[in-house]
This record gives C-alpha cells, sequence and structure tokens, in this order.
C-alpha cells in the first residue's frame, strides 16, 4: 500500500483470524475479529494501516486452505466498527490523496463482496459508516438486538458514504429506507437506528439476543451455507418509487439546509446511479465524489465540530481536579413546573437517587410528579426501561411543600421564575434548611449567579448549571462560576454533569453566559430590521445560506418569546448600545402570540396575518443579503467581544456551546470557524479566531 496516505496517530484495528471446525460441511469457517487492543470506549475504526490489516487477513484465509467453507467479520465486545479513523482525514493534503484512500477502502471491502467463499458480517456491536459498509460487502448479515447505534452519519459531516454504502444500501432494503439512514437521520441532529429498527429496515437477516451471538450466528451461517436455511429478501421498487424516493431527500436537505452544504446533495445523485448503474460504475463515482468533498470547508469544518464534541467536551477547559468532588445522595428540584419536572426525571435515572419536587402549593407538586410518572410509562411503553427500573423510578421521586425534605439533600436545583428577587428569597430560605456544604445551582438562562449569591452565608456553594431545553435531548450545561464559588462545589457540578450524560463548558459569570448572548445577539439583529421596515420573509429568509437547523424566527418561536424578550432586557441592562428591546416583540407577547407565523392543518407556514396591524415599522427596507451582512456581523463583533472578556477559555467553547446548545450544524464548525472563512472576522474584529488551516483546509 506504498501509494496509500499514512496517518502518523492512527490507532490501527488489527484483523486477528482464527479457524472453527464446521464438521456439517466438511470444514473450518474463517473468523475475523476486528480489534484495535483497547475496550470499548475506544471504538475500532478503520484507517489505512487498518484496511492493510484487514486486506492481510483474506489474505491470510484464501491461502490457508482448501477447506474454509465460510468467512466471518465481527468485532471486539461492543462494537462492530464505527467506520473511517476520521482523526486522520485532516492529514489529506490534496484530492489524489483523497481519491486513493476511498478508492483503498474500495478495494479492501470488494474482497468480501466478489469472494468465491460466502461471506458473513456477525454484527454485535455499534455500526456506523465504514462499518455498516463492509457488513453491506458481506453476503450474508447477523445482528445483536443490543446494538444501540447504527448509523451512516457521513452527511453530517460533510461527506458521503463512499465504500459502497450509496451503491449497495438502496439496493439492499429499497430508495426510500436508504434516504432515511443516509439523508433523513444525519440531518436530524445525527439520529441512530437501533439495532429492531435496522432489522425491521432489512439491514440485517436475522436479529438474535446478545447472548451466545457470535456462537449462534455460526450455527445460523453454517445452516445457510449448507442449503438448510433460504434468506428471503425484500423485492426492490424500482422507477417511479426509486424517483420519488429520491425526491422526498432532496426535500428533507432543502428544509434542512438550504443548500448550505453539498454532501446529501451529491449522495443523492450517487443513490440515483445505484438504480441502474453497474456496481464498479457506482463505486468509481464515489471515488470522485468523496475526494471532492474530503477536500471542501465543509468537510474540514465537520472534522472540528467532531474533534470538539468527541474530545473537548469529555475534558472540559478550567473544570477543577475531580478528586474535590463531593458525593451527591439526594437531589432537591426548588419548582415544579416543565423544566424543573424534565430536571427530577433526569436526575433521578442518571444518578439513581432520591429526589424531590417542590413548589408553593400541593396541586403543583403533585403535577410535578405526575409528570414524571408518566415520563417513566412513556420510557416503559418503548421498552427504553424494564417493568422494575419503573417502579425504582417513580419511587425514587417525590414531592412535598415542606421545604424540611431537603434537610439532608447534597444537590439543590432551582428551576422557578427567572427573576432575581424570587430565586434570591428561595435560595434565603432554603439555606436555613440544608447543610452548610450542600450545593446551591440555579438553572438562570441569564441572570448574575454572584448576586443571587451574595446575601446568603455561604455563597461559595452557589453555581450556575443551565440547561437547555429539551433536558433529555440536548446535551450542553453551561456550568457558571460565580465569583466566590469554590473548586469543591464546582468539581461536584462537573462531577454532576457527567452522571448526567451531559456535555458541560465552564463560563464565568456574565450576563446570559454563552449561548442566549450569541442567539440573543443574532436574533436581535434581524428582528431590528423587522422592526425597521424590511418584511418578515425577507429577513427570516435570509440566513438560508448557512444551513441552519431553524430560521431565525422559527426558532424565536420555539425557543419562546416571553422567555427571549427577558433575555434580552438582562442583556439590554448589560450592554445597551448592542442589545435592543423590541417593542414590537413586546406588542406580540401582549397580544398572545407566539410567534410570526402560523401554520394550517397541512402543516403549511404562512406570516399570522395579525402582524400586519400589530407591528409598528419603519420605512427602511434592507435586502436578505444585507440582512445577513449585518447578523454575522453582529456575531463576529460579539463573539470577539467575549472572548477578551474571557467568558470561555478559548474560541473553540463558544463553538461548542452553540453545536451542543443551539444545533449549529456540523459542517459549519461553529461560529468562529465560518466567520473566519466568510471574512467577517477580519472585517470585523481585524483579525481571524482560528488559525489558518484550523476548522479549514490546509493553509
Amino acid at each position: 500500500m506504498s501509494d496509500i496516505p499514512v496517518f502518523d496517530n492512527e490507532v490501527v484495528t488489527s484483523a486477528h483470524v482464527r479457524y472453527v471446525p464446521v464438521p456439517a460441511l466438511s470444514g473450518e469457517a474463517a473468523l475475523i475479529t476486528l480489534d484495535n487492543g483497547f475496550d470499548h470506549k475506544k471504538p475500532t475504526s478503520l484507517g489505512p494501516a487498518g484496511l492493510a490489516n484487514l486486506e492481510a487477513a483474506m489474505d491470510e484465509i484464501e491461502a490457508h486452505s482448501p477447506a474454509v467453507r465460510l468467512i466471518a467479520v465481527t468485532g471486539k465486545p461492543f462494537i462492530f466498527c464505527v467506520g473511517a479513523d476520521v482523526t486522520g482525514m485532516h492529514l489529506l493534503r490534496d484530492r489524489e490523496q483523497a481519491k486513493l484512500i476511498t478508492n483503498y477502502g474500495h478495494r479492501v471491502f470488494a474482497r468480501f463482496r466478489d469472494s468465491a467463499i460466502p461471506t458473513f458480517a456477525f454484527v454485535n456491536g455499534a455500526t456506523m459508516g465504514g462499518g455498516l459498509e463492509l457488513a453491506l460487502h458481506c453476503d450474508y448479515r447477523t445482528l445483536s438486538s443490543g446494538v444501540p447505534a447504527i448509523a451512516f452519519p457521513e452527511c453530517f459531516l460533510g461527506i458521503v458514504p463512499a465504500w459502497g454504502g450509496t451503491q449497495l444500501l438502496a439496493n439492499l432494503i429499497g430508495a426510500d429506507n436508504a434516504v432515511k439512514v443516509i439523508i433523513e437521520n444525519p440531518l436530524n441532529q445525527n439520529r441512530m437506528l437501533r439495532a429492531k429498527q435496522a432489522y425491521q429496515l432489512g439491514i440485517a437477516d436475522l436479529l438474535l439476543e446478545p447472548a451466545d451471538f457470535i456462537e449462534r450466528s455460526l450455527d445460523w451461517a453454517v445452516s445457510v451455507v449448507a442449503g438448510q436455511t433460504q434468506v428471503q429478501r425484500r423485492e426492490i421498487e424500482r422507477g417511479e418509487a426509486w424517483a420519488a424516493a429520491l425526491a422526498q431527500g432532496r426535500a428533507i436537505a432543502d428544509v434542512r439546509l438550504h443548500g448550505g452544504a453539498p454532501a446529501p446533495y451529491r449522495a443523492l445523485e450517487l443513490m440515483a446511479k445505484a438504480e441502474t448503474a453497474p456496481f464498479a460504475e457506482g463505486t468509481a463515482a464515489e471515488d470522485e465524489v468523496n475526494a471532492d468533498l474530503l477536500m471542501s470547508e465543509e468537510f474540514r469544518a465537520g472534522l472540528y465540530s467532531f474533534d470538539l464534541v468527541q474530545r473537548r467536551a469529555k475534558r472540559p477547559a478550567g473544570a477543577p481536579d475531580k478528586s474535590l468532588a463531593r458525593p451527591v445522595t439526594k437531589v432537591g428540584v426548588l419548582g415544579a413546573g416543565l423544566m424543573a419536572s424534565q430536571l427530577a426525571l433526569l436526575f433521578a435515572r442518571r444518578l439513581e437517587v432520591p429526589v424531590v419536587l417542590t413548589d408553593l402549593d400541593q396541586s403543583r407538586v403533585d403535577k410535578g410528579v405526575a409528570y414524571v410518572h408518566t415520563e417513566v410509562d412513556k420510557l416503559l411503553g418503548k421498552g427504553r426501561i424494564s417493568a422494575d427500573k419503573a417502579n425504582r423510578l417513580k419511587a425514587s421521586v417525590t414531592g412535598s411543600i415542606d421545604k424540611s425534605v431537603f434537610a439532608d439533600a447534597d444537590f439543590l436545583i432551582e428551576a422557578v421564575f427567572e427573576d432575581m428577587a424570587v430565586k434570591k428569597a428561595l435560595f434565603s430560605e432554603i439555606e436555613s434548611v440544608i447543610e452548610s456544604d450542600a450545593i446551591l445551582a440555579t438553572n438562570t438562562s441569564s441572570l448574575s449567579i454572584t448576586e443571587m449569591a451574595a446575601d446568603l452565608k455561604h455563597p461559595e456553594r452557589v453555581v450556575g448549571f443551565h440547561f437547555f431545553n429539551p433536558v433529555a435531548v440536548l446535551p450542553l450545561l453551561e456550568i457558571v462560576r460565580g465569583e466566590t464559588t469554590d473548586d469543591a462545589t464546582l468539581a461536584t457540578a462537573f462531577a454532576v454533569s457527567k452522571q448526567l450524560k451531559k456535555n458541560s463548558v465552564l463560563c464565568t459569570d456574565s450576563p446570559a453566559f454563552v449561548v442566549n448572548r450569541l442567539l440573543t445577539r443574532f436574533l436581535g439583529e434581524v428582528f431590528s430590521t423587522v422592526d425597521e421596515g424590511t418584511p418578515v420573509e425577507v429577513a427570516d429568509s435570509a440566513l438560508e445560506p448557512l444551513g441552519l437547523p431553524m430560521s431565525p424566527f422559527v426558532l424565536l418561536q420555539f425557543v419562546g418569546m416571553p422567555v427571549a424578550h427577558h433575555v434580552s432586557e438582562t442583556l439590554h441592562a448589560a450592554y445597551p448600545d448592542r442589545f435592543k428591546v423590541s417593542d414590537n416583540l413586546a406588542r406580540l407577547i401582549e397580544a398572545g402570540k407566539p410567534g410570526v407565523y402560523v401554520w394550517d392543518e397541512q402543516g403549511r407556514q404562512s406570516v399570522d396575518p395579525d402582524l400586519a396591524k400589530l407591528l409598528k415599522v419603519g420605512d427602511t427596507v434592507l435586502t436578505a443579503e444585507q440582512v445577513r451582512d449585518r447578523a454575522l456581523s453582529a456575531l463576529a463583533q460579539e463573539a470577539r467581544l467575549m472572548l477578551d472578556e474571557g467568558v470561555v477559555a478559548e474560541a473553540a467553547d463558544l463553538d461548542l456551546c452553540m453545536i451542543l446548545g443551539a444545533g449549529w450544524p456540523f459542517h459549519l464548525g461553529g461560529i468562529t470557524p465560518y466567520l473566519d472563512r466568510t471574512g467577517y472576522s477580519e472585517k470585523v474584529t481585524g483579525k481571524r479566531f482560528q488559525p489558518r488551516g484550523v476548522a479549514s483546509l490546509p493553509a
């Protein structure tokens, strides 16, 4: 493989071969196990050296003995293979190198597809990208019912499945199902399939329980080779059905990206070819398309995003030594509204400790506890938890209006009305009940942690613990250190966050922290153009070229206009020259409007006809390009000011917050790389946020 690029830091996957006697076939089964020498916390992937090892395994098997009757490939415990080694992709310097690595994967995988000996994939664990493509190249596939993640995440990163995935999947499960796996799921926050879903789509031929999975898979494979078991595959619809599926895929990409990234559209082109083109022609096209995309700015930004989520998010900058963290054996949730109830369920599920809610009266408390019980029943109904687990969760979450129930709580979090006086009064009342070292966390979205703690006897135990809605879905936690917050409190907050399976970013105590400050500046600028006279439709479509998950005004409606208005007031008080409070936004809230849009019974969106009489606007009409320029210039200015103020440690933390807390697309690489690539950083602030070559093509 002398012409193949080398990834210097590749965690090399070995392909171990063992031979299992199969008397029923008067021969042997060759079993290849992919293993990189680490446990499941470092999933197996295939870089150039790993592909060479897999190729060598096939060479060995073919030379071993004519007695080999079947070849099977599987993975180490809990992992089959999570695809190509993306960590080395940034080393590719030109299109030719990119094409070589794609073509090499095709050549190695073809050994399984073209083998004269029947080939099987025993998919025992997480399977993504190139790992799924390896399985698809095999003649048959078994799947463990315990596999939690099966996916083609490539379009999420800015490339396409290019080791045969675009050609094989649609011809196995139909174009409509392939669009779901290759286009829809990646563009829906990289959604994964569970084993049963993948089996129902037809990706695997047999679903088996995890116990004795390899042995039972081998028995089944022997029966297939012996002709005792016939494998039935679904008939694939072509012609109009194929074309309709691809059209639906384009519609999904348009809604999600508005043409902002090329990958899903190129994937659809390849899937169109897969309907009629010979396999070799289709894979040759994959070589060309992926060579283009691997050398694109969008993919390099996607790699940067991937690295942030996989590495930086797991090692938060500025977090104190974890040995300082205190144990948490009971949690108190102050409030019993929707957010508080979501928090109670999350703490109960992840920490598995007693959780107590409180509120002003018993009816509110009962409603909060009932919400938790209902959600637990939903989890049980979906098979996500056992009946025993459901009963234990329900028993662990209780409610009371008597604050004395918090006397033995180690960690308390408030989720009450966003008003400083209300929160301070609540903390003061609770402090008289709890132990001196119990943590007081606040879920405030914008208020000062320092001020909230100022009048307490132990202000050092107050910390910001800002979740994003919906709590169960969005992975970000902004952990905010007030001026008096001590290291033990902070360490405990980070430890709890990890138990909750959230990704945390440390923020200093500044108005609205990170996500809400950036979003409020961004949304505020767009809404201001409407105040000045730009039509709603023009202002709201201005950011479409970015491929954001929601347009500005749909996002505003999702967040909730009263919440957005409150945050804008907080930020206006702190930075009146940059943050405005829109009178029109206040008018819409007063009129009971949830936003600027209404939807009909068919889900079609249109501007609320009442807006014309509610809004008082000027006569300055901007173009979409002018609105976009203004919004991005404002973001560049605000991001630079936040870094200068030390709100977070580095620009990477701003990007991580927006990716995890606001759904900022992977292909943009967060905010700062996009502002660098489009020139706004230097135009507005005089310098870049990132060095050239970071989240972009090599300098």
